[in-house]
């Protein structure tokens, strides 16, 4: 878990000048899609997105609705990963991301809500729907690995 925190860290922090504001284009962003293969990877993304917003030009605020919006989203797709397929359990985040860090903005920068909604829900799409659903469908094909990222779970999805 440790490991997939700080990996979440170094992945937004790389891409700083993009991951905060209302552009929100975080690559590291994909990796709450390990929330759908182990109840685990909730508490490392929320802990990953926690340090990392810490970083923000909001700072604390910024750790704190931030990362209730990840929570939310890591939770959804835990819950529901028996029910959606991996597509459809990666538009959470594009949603709670959208929806929530649009209010940041608007509340501490006084940016227009839903122009914010749409751009940081288009950056959560982009990284996490797009890029990340290819990269997971392309794991899931390697036994060792999902062996890794499920380890602890009944079975594999």
């Amino acid at each position: 878990m440790g490991v997939m925190a700080a990996l979440y860290v170094v992945l937004t922090l790389m891409c700083a000048p993009l991951a905060y504001n209302d552009v929100q284009f975080r690559l590291s962003e994909m990796l709450i899609l390990l929330c759908y293969f182990n109840k685990d990877h909730v508490i490392s993304m929320t802990l990953g997105c926690f340090i990392a917003n810490l970083f923000s030009p909001m700072g604390f605020i910024d750790a704190g609705f931030g990362t209730a919006a990840t929570l939310i989203a890591a939770l959804l797709i835990y819950i529901t990963r028996d029910k959606v397929n991996l597509l459809v359990a990666s538009l959470f985040p594009v949603v709670t991301n959208g929806l929530i860090v649009a209010a940041e903005l608007k509340i501490v920068n006084g940016f227009p809500y839903w122009p914010s909604a749409l751009s940081v829900a288009a950056g959560e799409f982009v990284c996490v729907s797009v890029l990340g659903v290819m990269i997971f469908m392309l794991i899931r094909r390697n036994r060792k690995v999902m062996k890794l990222l499920t380890s602890g779970n009944s079975s594999e999805r």
